[in-house]
């Protein structure tokens, strides 16, 4: 289907290659566990990233918009969260955004088969990526997790200036690439950020779909495992 059609494939790396949920968990066992969280009134682990992730998505769209910094995103997710507790520790909320920022990108979880996928890739078409992420954090998981070396380039929403669903994202990453939309495909798990995005400057789209959620999206193709990418080269 994609064979001699595609040159540059461009991969979103959150929830895409990087199993965000994963790794990000693994970090608040920890984190639960070391400042003993329950000995202050926060009596489960799930009650803990439930309320979390709820101001960090409300934050995250925040900065996005382009409303609030990224510094202040860093540590206003974690006070959010303490706050609706009723816990005011400003030490405590300081520790534990250093150590999420630490030991997130290192708890290193991929989905299934991303280093066999971008193996057999790799020597058919040139692999690029487009993140939103913060610069130093996704090379750290690029690092930690041995994905960097796949990549001729990464863009990070930081370097062009603009974040994802900006076509202004995307036609950065086509010049950086020396890459047209016309033969390139935008692979990633966001129908808003990824997909239409991407769209939206004439690239085709390749829909992560791992869970097989039904969904109202537009993407050109639709895949459940990254193995499937396999198939069409």
């Amino acid at each position: 289907m994609f064979r001699n059609k595609y040159k540059h494939l461009f991969f979103d790396l959150d929830r895409t290659l990087w199993d965000f949920d994963a790794s990000s968990y693994q970090t608040f066992v920890y984190m639960y566990e070391k400042y003993n969280l329950k000995s202050i009134g926060i009596q489960s682990l799930d009650e803990f990233t439930e309320v979390y992730h709820k101001h960090n998505d409300h934050f995250w769209d925040l900065y996005r918009n382009g409303e609030i910094t990224k510094d202040l995103l860093r540590g206003i997710r974690f006070q959010a969260t303490f706050d609706t507790f009723g816990i005011d520790n400003k030490t405590l909320v300081g520790q534990i955004t250093e150590d999420y920022l630490y030991h997130s990108p290192r708890n290193v979880f991929l989905f299934p088969n991303a280093h066999k996928t971008l193996d057999y890739l790799r020597d058919r078409v040139e692999l690029h990526m487009i993140t939103n992420g913060f610069e130093e954090v996704q090379e750290i998981k690029m690092q930690s997790s041995d994905l960097r070396k796949y990549f001729k380039t990464v863009v990070t929403s930081e370097e062009a200036g603009v974040k994802k669903p900006d076509a202004r994202i995307f036609e950065y990453a086509l010049k950086r690439a020396g890459a047209t939309a016309d033969e390139s495909i935008m692979i990633g798990d966001d129908l808003e950020v990824d997909i239409e995005g991407a769209r939206l400057i004439g690239m085709d789209t390749v829909y992560f779909n791992p869970a097989k959620l039904p969904h109202p999206g537009n993407a050109t193709y639709e895949i459940s495992d990254l193995a499937d990418l396999c198939n069409y080269f």
